[in-house]
């Protein structure tokens, strides 16, 4: 049975969000009544069209035997409940015609996605920039392996979140096989299941948590009041504006701080049920889900995702739930029917305050996905802003020294600009023409009727 921890809630007040103390409610209900953040759930609103992108992008780049790399609509059509493509794959393919394009192969009688140009330049880019930093990615493996228990992890547990350590799609390879001074692999008790394991010469490998760096630029800031001893075992909180907080809740957020706990890389001795001892055992699981998030490259993750690495990280509590308590370090969002959760302190207006490579090559993907369709006319736009005129050569808008293609060129523009009103014009010469002949004819009429 999972620990029972001291709880906030959100509640409504004169229209207005207030933290409180949390009572008996259901987890659905706990997530509900959360504050949202609207700069958060903005991201997370691109977020949701961009992971559905990602999973037909690999699906395309996993057939290199065609050339280029690309998938039947018909295939992509069977996966669409799965891949929570409400209206079809063609429908969702061009919404997006910057990343995907959809052409007829007449050999084989069907319908084919691959890859843009624009799109493929992105993944190369993605591609290059992990493939750069393997050091750093593997010393992200062993620091996650290092926050075990048993300085062990399940490899299904690694795949699950592959993505979101910036690992290669063939780290099994490229990162196991290679480093076999740093890992091994080993069978479980189950069936078809392995264990991925720090070897012995890394197992007293001691690492400082990222939290510590910011505790060290809050002591070391320019006339900064900070006191060592009060910020020691303190994270960083920020809140989203228009959230407000009961008269208690600082007082128990400050007293929560100063609340010693063992660190994420340190050996935790004996539980203790007493208060004092499940509150550290909280802080404590507070400390290593934030590592888990300060590892990532995007400083994000899905709650289903870490939860398989509970046991292994020896956190007796509910994640999603852990989450939700802590609402000035991360924020939860439900979009796109999964649980997501991004640390705060990562992020500023949306974006990454200390991007990656990696974050970068994703974010250019994002930002075709944002573009969309209105992608072809924001390019032609940006080519008509390109145009440079030589200013010496005009005067009021026309060439100074006309030649005869510019003026041949000139007339076909004027006949542009009129438009819908050339035949206006046309029209309103030739009525006045018809008044003026008409006219005569009149005054003659009018004669013979006097007489």
């Amino acid at each position: 049975m999972p620990i029972p921890t001291l709880k906030t809630i959100l509640k409504h007040q004169n229209q207005c969000r207030v933290i409180g103390s949390r009572f008996k409610t259901s987890s659905v209900q706990y997530v509900a009544s959360r504050f949202r953040d609207p700069t958060f759930e903005k991201l997370m609103d691109k977020y949701k069209n961009l992971l559905k992108v990602i999973a037909i992008q690999d699906l395309i780049l996993a057939n290199p035997t065609n050339n280029p790399p690309s998938v039947s609509l018909d295939f992509l059509s069977r996966l669409s409940q799965k891949l929570h493509l409400n209206r079809g794959a063609a429908s969702f393919l061009r919404k997006y015609p910057h990343i995907f394009h959809i052409f007829y192969d007449p050999n084989k009688f069907q319908t084919f996605c691959r890859l843009t140009d624009a799109a493929m330049r992105v993944s190369r880019q993605e591609a290059e920039a992990i493939n750069a930093s393997l050091d750093v990615v593997v010393d992200r493996l062993v620091r996650l392996l290092s926050m075990s228990t048993t300085k062990s992890l399940p490899l299904r547990a690694v795949f699950k979140v592959w993505r979101e350590l910036g690992l290669p799609d063939d780290f099994e390879d490229s990162i196991i096989s290679r480093n076999s001074h740093i890992f091994k692999l080993v069978d479980a008790h189950e069936p078809n299941t392995h264990i991925l394991m720090l070897t012995d010469e890394m197992r007293d490998k001691r690492f400082v948590a990222c939290v510590e760096n910011w505790r060290v630029m809050e002591c070391c800031r320019e006339n900064s009041a900070v006191d060592r001893t009060e910020i020691r075992y303190s994270f960083k909180h920020s809140y989203p504006p228009g959230m407000r907080l009961v008269r208690d809740f600082k007082a128990k957020v400050k007293e929560w701080q100063r609340l010693p706990y063992v660190g994420p890389y340190e050996e935790m001795g004996e539980k203790k049920r007493s208060k004092a001892g499940i509150m550290g055992l909280e802080k404590r699981a507070v400390a290593i889900v934030h590592e888990f998030l300060s590892l990532t490259v995007e400083r994000m993750v899905e709650v289903e995702k870490i939860s398989h690495f509970r046991k292994s990280l020896a956190i007796d509590l509910n994640i999603r739930d852990l989450f939700l308590d802590h609402p000035g370090m991360f924020y939860l969002s439900t979009k796109g029917k999964r649980h997501t959760v991004f640390l705060r302190e990562g992020y500023e207006r949306g974006c990454l305050i200390d991007p990656n490579p990696v974050y970068n090559a994703r974010r250019k993907l994002l930002d075709l996905v944002v573009l969309g369709r209105h992608a072809m006319l924001i390019n032609n736009e940006s080519r008509e802003k390109d145009t440079v005129f030589l200013r010496e050569g005009y005067e009021r808008g026309c060439l100074i020294d006309p030649n005869p293609v510019y003026n041949a060129r000139r007339k076909l523009l004027d006949l542009v600009v009129l438009g819908r009103h050339a035949m206006l014009i046309n029209n309103e010469s030739r009525s006045v023409e018809n008044c003026q002949t008409q006219k005569p004819c009149l005054q003659d009429e009018g004669r013979d009727e006097s007489i």
